[in-house]
């Protein structure tokens, strides 16, 4: 798993400015980890991402203050439906990494691997949606907002 960006934090800074700070390198980590999300081959990519939304959406809730509440709602509501739609990937993801351990289960394994295959599908969706409401725009909106 990826380690977490290091925020650029003073203990003099204004909640609001710290608020930004936090969501853009936040946000900033979400999409470094989307590319090539949708490879089944390497399933520490979706982990990432997944790992990525969660401190996002944690930051997203710590910081509701400090942002336009309606904005906030909007952008927040996409982040859980991200996070969501990479679980119903990574799920099967790591229950065929454990299966592929064992012997004599190759039926489970394809049943398995096409709720991957779901997942991906969803996912693919997500992100597409997410593209097409420029989540990514919106999230830096929201910090552009704030900052004045």
């Amino acid at each position: 798993m990826a380690k977490a960006a290091d925020i650029p934090l003073r203990p003099d800074m204004p909640f609001a400015e710290a608020a930004a700070t936090t969501v853009a390198v936040r946000a900033g980590e979400l999409w470094e980890h989307s590319r090539d999300v949708l490879d089944t081959s390497d399933i520490e990519r979706v982990h990432a991402m997944r790992v990525a939304t969660r401190r996002l959406r944690a930051v997203l809730e710590i910081f509701a203050p400090a942002f336009p509440a309606k904005r906030h709602h909007e952008v927040l509501k996409e982040v859980k439906a991200l996070a969501d739609a990479l679980g119903a990937r990574r799920d099967p993801d790591v229950q065929l990494e454990a299966l592929a351990q064992r012997e004599g289960v190759d039926a489970l394994i394809d049943r398995v691997r096409e709720e991957q295959t779901y997942g991906n599908e969803t996912l693919q969706r997500a992100l597409d949606h997410a593209e097409n409401t420029d989540l990514k725009g919106r999230l830096e909106l929201l910090v552009a907002e704030v900052r004045g």
